[in-house]
């Protein structure tokens, strides 16, 4: 990537950049969902219980989520553009000590490692994504969170592939993966250093004008629809592969084929929400994609074989075109803390799926993994509450940054 000939935010959205971090973010992902998808290897291998499955999650998804936070608070405030490969290479020591883990603990270990890149890895892409948007911030998102969902879907059929058959060390082939992202990064990080040197346009939000109670407000509930969304997708992502072996007499492999069509549907989800959300409204995309999936998730668990893939797919996809449109309301409430809010939204999103996973960890082995899709399926009647989002958006004003405002987002 040359320094020399990257535009400013106010010159266009940076396609360049913005495919450079979601193929970063595709890597990122990827290794990400391989911790999910080997849960039968190790479940097998070391007599796992649902419940320490739930731990590993929740192990891997706390790290990040109590680090994301801080990461963008910090960032705020001292861009570091090159933490992107050094975070990256973090999640490398996590996927070796993976591949030798004999012991629960030391998967703990890993999990909590490659959590601990994901924490630098998704504030500040997030902050590069917006960056590089030129004023098309759900557009950008988009394009920066469908590298990370593309991922996501493509790691199980990896498992199923390369991890299945050849067994725990061959975890340690995809630290390849890691190195490539360290080196796309590498050159994302020269551009984003770049870019601080210069002077982008502001964007004025309508949120702006709104009194502080109703931005704290406007906050909680787009908090709660975080956790509506998240805990359902994690019920789906830890445990639709048991849930099809033990619902329907699913082998492994075949399952791990209809957890890639749900990750994909939310891939194609999240293309769809941020563009759409640019056009009509983030807040008519919310209502349909979190309060309009709720029949559909009310059906799931009463249904056969047949009708359990088409409806995890419309699930995965309307819940997921909400991510987008959440991510861009929230950071147009506070247009100055782009890093703290994107940690605090990734950093939820991240918690909500550990702590899910451990709690319905819990619930499989009391009750049984079905009667976890029956508790779920209400989950989504909590986007009522998105009727009190206002309604807000954005225009570019003419007058550019101070340098010290620039570096703060």
């Amino acid at each position: 990537m040359n320094n020399t000939s990257s535009p400013t935010a106010g010159s266009g959205t940076v396609f360049k950049v913005l495919g450079a971090i979601s193929f970063s973010h595709f890597l990122n992902d990827t290794i990400q969902s391989l911790i999910l998808a080997s849960y039968p290897l190790f479940k097998a291998s070391l007599d796992l219980s649902f419940a320490q499955i739930g731990l590993i999650t929740l192990a891997f998804q706390c790290t990040s989520s109590l680090l994301q936070p801080l990461v963008g608070y910090y960032t705020d405030r001292r861009p570091k553009p090159f933490s992107l490969p050094l975070g990256m290479g973090c999640t490398l020591l996590g996927l070796l000590t993976l591949s030798l883990a004999s012991q629960f603990s030391t998967i703990l270990l890993a999990a909590m490692l490659i959590g601990s890149g994901s924490a630098v890895f998704h504030p500040e892409s997030s902050r590069v994504a917006r960056l590089a948007s030129g004023g098309r911030y759900g557009l950008a998102q988009s394009i920066f969170q469908v590298g990370g969902n593309t991922g996501s879907a493509t790691g199980p059929l990896l498992a199923a592939w390369i991890i299945l058959p050849y067994g725990q060390k061959s975890i340690a082939v995809f630290s390849l993966i890691a190195l490539l992202a360290m080196v796309v990064l590498i050159g994302v990080s020269r551009w984003y250093r770049q870019h601080l040197r210069q002077p982008p346009k502001t964007s004025v939000s309508s949120a702006q004008a709104l009194p502080r109670a109703k931005v704290i407000q406007t906050l909680a509930v787009l908090l709660t629809l975080m956790f509506s969304k998240d805990f359902y997708l994690a019920s789906i992502n830890s445990y639709l592969i048991f849930y099809l072996m033990h619902q329907y007499g699913f082998e492994t492999q075949m399952a791990q084929y209809h957890l890639f069509y749900f990750l994909a549907s939310v891939a194609v989800g999240v293309l769809f929400g941020g563009p759409i959300g640019d056009r009509i409204g983030r807040k008519r995309v919310i209502w349909f994609s979190i309060l309009g999936v709720a029949p559909f998730t009310l059906m799931l668990p009463y249904v056969g074989p047949v009708l359990s893939v088409p409806l995890t797919m419309i699930i995965g996809f309307m819940l997921a075109s909400a991510t987008p449109a959440i991510l861009v309301f929230g950071q147009e409430l506070f247009p100055g803390r782009i890093g703290t809010i994107s940690g605090l939204f990734y950093g939820l999103s991240f918690g909500m799926a550990g702590i899910g996973a451990a709690v319905l960890g819990q619930i499989a082995d009391i009750w049984g993994i079905v009667k976890v899709y029956q508790i779920c399926a209400f989950l989504p009647l909590l986007g009522l509450f998105a009727i009190f989002l206002p309604d807000i958006g954005h225009h570019q004003a003419s007058v550019p940054k101070t340098p010290e405002t620039a570096k703060a987002g």
